[in-house]
């Protein structure tokens, strides 16, 4: 039902029939895999990068000037491409490992390479907020450096780390609408192929819903998980 034709409040209570949940239902089940996926891959690489690029900073445990620079000016690169310019780049990448540069499959690729850099430095931002004296105690003690990164600064960072992967998780939610004008399917086809080209608006607000909810979801999680950490370390 469109805008166009029908009154405003019939096209809204449409959104909400069989007719068109029966055609979003499938799509829902591709964004959410999209969604898991690519959500495991950043926060999996995220973390990794993020921890890599703090150790090796001019005050980082394992200052190394030189390959520091070289990594921080490679993710700036990659952070400043849009999210369009990096599925598109992407594309050619999903085509050499999965044989396919389309589908939901071929997306994840594009949704992690988006939003690793990102979250990366998002990470490294809550390293740099540890207080220096509990990590130059840790040196006096004669702490390695794999000791001061695994017992220190990420139980320390963890409420921040976490909050910046509700921030990241919501940017792929955000990114998979994207992705669907793509061919990667999922809600974003949806709304694309029947709410932009065919004027369906009652499938454009059911599209708009279910990814309102699924953000809300996600922040609710986020910071009920930060908050009981914090809680349980007595600084909330």
């Amino acid at each position: 039902m469109s805008f166009l034709k029908y009154p405003f409040w019939e096209v809204i209570k449409h959104a909400f029939s069989r007719e068109v949940w029966e055609t979003l239902l499938p799509a829902v089940w591709d964004t959410l895999y999209m969604v898991v996926f690519s959500a495991l891959i950043t926060l999996v690489l995220g973390v990794l990068l993020g921890i890599g690029l703090s150790v090796i900073s001019k005050d980082g445990v394992r200052p190394i000037p030189v390959l520091n620079e070289t990594a921080s000016t490679i993710v700036n690169c990659l952070r400043s491409l849009p999210q369009m310019i990096m599925i598109i780049v992407t594309l050619p990448l999903a085509r050499m490992l999965l044989g396919q540069s389309y589908g939901v499959n071929a997306c994840i690729i594009a949704l992690a390479a988006s939003c690793i850099p990102m979250y990366a430095r998002m990470v490294q931002g809550a390293f740099i907020e540890i207080p220096k004296g509990k990590i130059e105690a840790a040196k006096a003690m004669g702490s390695s450096s794999a000791a001061i990164v695994f017992r220190i600064m990420l139980p320390e960072a963890l409420p921040a780390i976490i909050r910046a992967f509700t921030v990241a998780l919501i940017g792929i939610i955000s990114m998979t609408a994207l992705a669907g004008s793509f061919g990667a399917g999922g809600i974003g086809d949806i709304a694309v192929r029947y709410g932009f080209n065919r004027f369906y608006h009652d499938m454009l607000i059911a599209s708009v819903l279910v990814l309102i909810v699924m953000v809300e979801i996600v922040q609710i999680l986020g910071d009920l998980i930060s908050d009981l950490i914090l809680r349980k370390r007595h600084l909330l």
